[in-house]
């Protein structure tokens, strides 16, 4: 009986070109940030020069850290991002800390709370939702679930089954939501500076900040801080580096202009917010780009905003979904995660294993914590410290890389190497000392977490020794 070659398993599919790529990277950064953030840096820097100079500070910031990651993904276009590049750079153990970092906090905590978000918004629409909905006794006593948790958790299912059904469809699906975000926010902006409704003199009125050296400077870092959530997400791309088409021009390309797309419209939003509102208006409002609406568009402005932030979130959730799950299939291809997870569907060559696996752990979350905003805003807190530390961290692995593999092709080199990567890398230092002096238990339990995959890692790199002497 003749030997049949045992077929090759499905690879990812390259599916998403330029426009899709850059939807990616606009719709996962422009979410409910630029909604909510204009008031906390107007109360920290208390001037309206300095606001703007946040929000470019914020967009150099960033742009840095693309003009690094472009370098990186232009050269290793791989599933999983900073995983694919820590684990080249520094080792595999580098790698693992930074996808166990994601699956246990991480991607899956920002998925639950973007989740939730976008049920806070659809309560505007839906009244009745924040009422407990279904009871069921548990080993810890009566556990009761709210529709908001139900809802989020419907959004997180349905946004996981379209991505299972392909990365095309995904990208579809978030070139879509993107278009009527950005042109939702750019609308807005054009509709308040045109209105005749606010007056340029709110640019000169503002008093000066009263505070001076070291003060002044914790309510810059504080303001910032603000502004780079806003601008969180740029790295997003980099994630899905197996499934674009023509990477080596596509990600530097869509990272670069990405960023100075998204600043422009940061620049333009705030533009049109202290135009139609007064300085200390902006500095005392919980919803900032909702008044601008209102006074806009009178009563219909409200609901036009929320609408919206409602398609917005839905991007937003959208495309961490997508790219959250990249992170999960690499692990387990490289053998440091559950070798199931590395499945792709045959059909849709979609990692659907790691997108069922990344939906459910994101709904585990939104039951234990989705009755209370405070305590997913805690949980935030608890991987922020990680976050930056791994943004710093790989950065560097430039410069690594660099000396540790000069075969590897750079069709993008780092603009202003080695110094943009360098600053980047103490600006994120910095900030994470910053936030492990203002939230020491949170910083603190995060690394607990962290290390507590290590034995974990331990245990998938025993396997793989196991499974290589059976193979030979």
């Amino acid at each position: 009986m003749p030997h049949r070659p045992t077929p090759e398993p499905p690879e990812l599919s390259r599916a998403l070109g330029p426009l899709a790529a850059s939807a990616l990277l606009a719709g996962t950064v422009v979410g409910t940030g630029i909604f909510l953030v204009p008031s906390t840096i107007a109360r920290e820097v208390q001037s309206v020069s300095l606001a703007f100079l946040v929000w470019m500070v914020g967009a150099m910031l960033s742009l840095a850290g693309a003009l690094t990651y472009a370098e990186l993904g232009a050269a290793l276009p791989l599933a999983g991002g900073e995983y694919a590049f820590l684990r080249r750079a520094y080792g595999p153990v580098w790698g693992f800390l930074y996808g166990w970092q994601q699956v246990v906090i991480g991607k899956t905590g920002s998925i639950a709370g973007i989740a939730v978000a976008f049920a806070l918004f659809l309560g505007y629409f839906l009244g009745g939702l924040e009422r407990d909905v279904l009871h069921f006794e548990s080993p810890l006593g009566l556990w009761r679930v709210t529709g908001l948790q139900l809802a989020a958790l419907g959004a997180v299912f349905l946004l996981t089954a379209v991505n299972a059904a392909g990365v095309a469809l995904g990208g579809a699906l978030q070139s879509f939501l993107t278009a009527l975000k950005v042109g939702a926010v750019l609308g807005l902006a054009a509709l308040a500076l045109g209105s005749g409704r606010g007056s340029w003199a709110h640019f000169e009125t503002a008093p000066a900040p009263s505070a001076r050296g070291l003060e002044f400077l914790s309510h810059f870092g504080a303001a910032l801080a603000a502004a780079l959530w806003a601008y969180d997400g740029w790295n997003a791309v980099t994630l899905v580096g197996a499934e674009i088409r023509d990477p080596q021009r596509t990600i530097p390309r869509v990272l670069i202009l990405g960023i100075l797309a998204v600043a422009a419209i940061y620049m333009l939003i705030n533009l049109a917010c202290f135009y139609v509102l007064p300085f200390d208006r902006v500095q005392r409002s919980e919803r900032v780009a909702q008044e601008v609406a209102e006074l806009v568009l009178g009563r219909f402005g409200g609901t036009a905003l929320t609408l919206a932030a409602l398609v917005s979130t839905l991007a937003t959730l959208n495309g961490s979904i997508l790219t959250g799950a990249r992170i999960f299939y690499a692990m387990a291809r490289d053998g440091l995660f559950f070798r199931r997870v590395a499945a792709l569907h045959p059909l849709s060559r979609a990692p659907a294993t790691a997108l069922l696996l990344q939906g459910t752990l994101a709904a585990l979350l939104i039951l234990l914590f989705g009755r209370d905003q405070a305590a997913f805003e805690r949980l935030f807190d608890y991987a922020l410290f990680g976050t930056w530390g791994f943004y710093g961290i790989t950065v560097l692995a430039v410069v690594v890389l660099r000396y540790r593999h000069p075969e590897l092709p750079r069709p993008y080199l780092t603009l202003g190497y080695p110094w943009i990567p360098l600053c980047f890398a103490l600006v994120a230092t910095l900030f994470c000392f910053s936030i492990a002096l203002r939230r020491p238990w949170e910083t603190g339990f995060g690394l607990v977490l962290l290390a507590a995959g290590l034995p974990f890692y331990g245990y998938w790199r025993w396997a793989q020794r196991g499974e290589t002497r059976v193979k030979g």
